[in-house]
């Protein structure tokens, strides 16, 4: 089964694209990746279409510094709910520890690791970022991508206490030597390794700015309850897709066995063999969404059934009658009398 990621992860990749002279519309359809799902951080798109669509676009445009372009236009923000745990971390340690431990909220297939002695590099820590994905696929671009973002948010934790002192990468270098370590400010290894940071130890010990435990705290309980565990069961996967395509056109059986690269009847049995099915887990998802809607926002009831993907507020009603044996406006009410 192919890993997701979130659309955040090309964060500016139209904007990039249409600034060099070139139409992103035909690649991204060419990647069955919808130009308009980019305006959506939460929406899930195929790691290994992502990576494909980057190394055509570094051919399309003759830029073999693509994906450390694309990542000037990205922020800590992409990684969303994941960025607050981050930016309130005490230590680039613990940051870092908790970028391992959370990551595949952003992607499963986006893997970091942290060696505290670099085998290569004295005195540094080597913080290896690597694209996971089954097959012959090139990552070149992809892998430069993530390296960046991870220099440009680890330089942001740390301050004046960053210190890079060298970086690897896992190929040969589509451009001069010179263009990664002008970007990066640091040496590039001549062997091709893993796509590395090799930071000082100082900077591995820093603390990270501004950090405030108690919104870490906030965000870690919240990752813990919207995405549970890294190695999720179908189950666990079908709940965190449908969270992000509710009311969209991708939230009935086909749509999301296509975000997680399944067939619909491979779905179908897998979630069976977990003791549910796509109808219950979307029912349960409804219900629970419908409740928090209702008692903690001033969305409109038709706003909500919207958003729920109920094709009228009459449906919402029935639904909620069923589950609760009362009607949206009592749920709303009796919460606001409290």
């Amino acid at each position: 089964m192919d890993p997701l990621v979130r659309a955040s992860g090309l964060r500016g990749y139209p904007v990039l694209m249409r600034n060099m002279g070139h139409d992103p519309v035909p690649l991204l359809r060419r990647y069955r990746i919808a130009e308009e799902s980019l305006d959506r951080d939460d929406t899930l798109v195929s790691l290994r279409s992502a990576t494909h669509l980057l190394e055509a676009s570094a051919e399309v445009t003759g830029c073999g510094d693509f994906g450390l372009r694309l990542s000037s236009h990205q922020s800590i923000d992409v990684l969303g709910p994941l960025s607050i745990v981050l930016r309130n971390a005490a230590t680039i340690k613990d940051a870092l520890s908790d970028v391992i431990r959370y990551m595949f909220v952003h992607s499963p297939g986006i893997v970091v690791s942290v060696n505290e002695r670099s085998p290569v590099v004295k005195n540094t820590v080597a913080v290896s970022v690597d694209v996971h994905l089954s097959g012959p696929v090139v990552t070149r671009q992809n892998s430069d991508l993530c390296l960046a973002d991870a220099h440009h948010f680890l330089r942001l934790f740390a301050g004046d206490k960053y210190d890079l002192r060298a970086v690897s990468i896992p190929h040969e270098p589509v451009v001069s030597r010179a263009v990664y370590e002008r970007f990066f400010g640091a040496k590039l290894l001549e062997e091709p390794g893993g796509a590395t940071l090799h930071i000082a130890r100082n900077t591995f010990s820093a603390n990270v700015q501004g950090a405030n435990a108690t919104f870490h705290q906030i965000a870690e309980d919240y990752i813990f309850r919207n995405f549970g565990a890294a190695e999720g069961s179908t189950s666990d996967r079908v709940r965190q897709v449908l969270r992000q395509t509710l009311g969209t056109s991708s939230d009935d059986k086909s749509g999301v066995a296509a975000l997680l690269a399944l067939h619909p009847r491979t779905l179908q049995r897998r979630l069976s063999e977990e003791g549910t099915s796509f109808e219950l887990l979307k029912d349960q998802l409804r219900k629970q969404l419908a409740v928090h809607y209702l008692q903690n926002t001033r969305l409109t009831i038709v706003q909500i059934s919207l958003m729920l993907g109920f094709p009228a507020q009459s449906a919402l009603s029935r639904a909620c009658r069923q589950w609760f044996d009362t009607t949206p406006s009592d749920i709303r009410g009796k919460h606001q009398k409290k």
